[in-house]
């Protein structure tokens, strides 16, 4: 009997990164949604203070780290590069968002805040890869 075949390498690669990047999404998507649910953020009609900001900015670096890792556990080669692609997506993203609230005034939060997205993309997805790679290697 055979073994089934697996996908080919570029979809498992697209499929590795797809899945990190959902991954820090739905992490950070359902944590906001906890946070205002509990109390600890404003309600959604109204503007988030800088200390809720500061709070956003910390779990989504943890979050964009634990989407590295997934993405370099997945990958099929080259787990760090696939995790680097990730962080660029996000610093992408985040640049995206910068650029989108600009001018927009204190409701969408103030300039650290994406600011602070775009330089942690990088580091954060790389540091994740880093420890996945740690603990493979055992």
């Amino acid at each position: 009997m055979t073994e089934p075949a697996s996908p080919p390498r570029p979809l498992r690669s697209i499929a590795a990164v797809v899945l990190g990047l959902l991954l820090t999404a739905v992490l950070s998507t359902g944590t906001d949604l906890l946070l205002r649910a509990i109390g600890l953020f404003s309600p959604a009609d109204q503007a988030l203070g800088n200390a809720q900001f500061a709070l956003a900015a910390g779990y989504r670096t943890l979050f964009a780290a634990a989407g590295g890792y997934a993405t370099a556990q997945l990958a099929p080669r080259h787990p760090l590069r696939h995790a680097l692609i990730l962080g660029g997506i996000g610093l992408l993203l985040a640049l995206l968002g910068l650029i989108a609230s600009r001018g927009q005034g204190l409701g969408f939060g103030p300039a650290w805040y994406p600011l602070s997205l775009i330089l942690t993309a990088l580091p954060a997805t790389w540091a994740g890869a880093t420890l996945q790679a740690r603990r493979r290697r055992g």
